[in-house]
């Protein structure tokens, strides 16, 4: 014979109410626990994405502001390149009028050095450069005159160009044969420059570049002198 005690329903029903509310408590902490220790806390998760998004911002200004500075210092890099070249080149012009004044300077010397030599004609300084222009060629020279130059010198310069064309030897002279006179006029006492430019065929190649000069009433050359093309 078993006796067993007899609850009223209703504590049965308290009962089961208050395990289902104990389980449900655990639960819940297990559940929070392990959201935590997983970091899938919400809110844990909403803090962290707001610190990284500040840090990301603050990145973002650090990155433009490095990048300001670094188009300034390349703006100023590209200055200074600048002026580094402006100034090579300012060097380069003055050290060749440096040498052309040098140049100059030993000309004229040589040039009153010459007051006791006996008079005549010549030459200096004779040049024939090709020019940029294809079939171009400038021309560059000095006729001074030597000894004690009581007078004035009267006369003409004529160029004669030998070219090759064609396997053919050619010659040209400036000015041509049918302009007025003999050629470029002189008259000085102590230098004249004459200077110009000439075409030629772009098929042709210079020999060379004559000058003569006559006096006044000849017609003989007093001097002839032969430069070289460069």
């Amino acid at each position: 014979m078993a006796v067993r005690l007899a609850l009223p329903w209703h504590w049965r029903w308290l009962l089961w109410l208050t395990i289902a509310l104990v389980i449900a408590i655990v639960s819940r902490a297990a559940y929070d626990f392990g959201r935590n220790f997983t970091g899938l806390d919400p809110g844990r998760s909403a803090r962290e994405i707001e610190s990284l998004t500040a840090a990301n911002g603050k990145l973002q200004q650090e990155i433009a502001q490095l990048r300001g500075e670094l188009a300034k210092g390349e703006r100023r890099l590209q200055i200074e390149r600048a002026t580094y070249a402006d100034l090579g080149t300012q060097v380069k012009t003055l050290t060749e009028e440096n040498a052309a004044i040098k140049e100059d300077l030993a000309f004229f010397q040589s040039l009153m050095s010459a007051g006791g030599k006996s008079e005549g004609v010549a030459i200096s300084r004779f040049q024939v450069q090709h020019d940029a222009t294809a079939g171009v060629y400038r021309y560059l020279l000095l006729v001074t005159q030597t000894g004690r130059r009581n007078t004035d010198f009267h006369g003409s310069l004529q160029l004669v160009v030998s070219l090759q064309k064609d396997q053919k030897p050619e010659i040209m002279t400036l000015p041509a044969e049918s302009a007025e006179g003999k050629g470029f006029k002189l008259g000085f006492r102590f230098y004249q420059r004459v200077e110009g430019t000439f075409r030629v065929s772009t098929d042709a190649r210079i020999v060379s570049l004559q000058a003569r000069v006559y006096e006044d009433g000849s017609t003989v050359p007093k001097l002839t002198q032969t430069a070289n093309t460069t």
